[in-house]
């Protein structure tokens, strides 16, 4: 333990000054953030519903969360109760056992709201539906369980995608 501790002090504090990222994308997210700020001048907050995905659309939309999207920053919070929500973010086919839920969802979201849906499934059924017809397992796409305002195509739809999707629809609603 000695010896670590040695060494440690030795050693000192060493640490890397932050890499200076360049990314393609940089610009384009920084014209979504200033937008929606002008825009909403508030917080936006979403309840994010699974309605039978595969959780890709969630694996892009949990990447919003982190730091070069910056979600939070924008006052766009996800919360956990939909009486708490402004907008739906809704992904997958509908399927049966989620379409009385979904309607409840929606439902007990005040109005205003905004229903989005996100990816190819949610948009039209993607590959688990053709189209506006539905199987023995699915609704079909969302559309045909409760109103949506905008889609957001996509298998899966990039986090850049889904953050213009979002712009789009509070664009409209305004």
């Amino acid at each position: 333990m000695l010896r670590i501790l040695k060494q440690i002090v030795r050693t000192g504090i060493v640490t890397e000054p932050l890499p200076v990222i360049d990314w393609p994308e940089a610009a384009a997210v920084q014209a979504i953030h200033q937008d929606l700020l002008n825009i909403l001048g508030q917080a936006l907050t979403i309840r994010q519903v699974d309605a039978g995905s595969c959780n890709g659309c969630e694996l892009e939309i949990n990447a919003l969360g982190n730091p070069y999207y910056n979600l939070e920053g924008l006052g766009i919070k996800f919360v956990a109760s939909p009486r708490h929500a402004d907008m739906l973010l809704v992904t997958g086919p509908v399927s049966r056992h989620m379409e009385e839920a979904l309607r409840r969802t929606f439902e007990a979201t005040p109005e205003p709201r905004l229903v989005v849906a996100v990816g190819d499934c949610g948009c039209d059924g993607g590959i688990f539906c053709a189209g506006p017809v539905a199987n023995y397992a699915s609704c079909g796409r969302v559309a045909n369980v409760i109103p949506v305002d905008h889609s957001i195509p996509g298998c899966p739809p990039a986090p850049l995608a889904i953050l213009e999707g979002i712009l789009s629809a509070v664009r409209r609603r305004k």
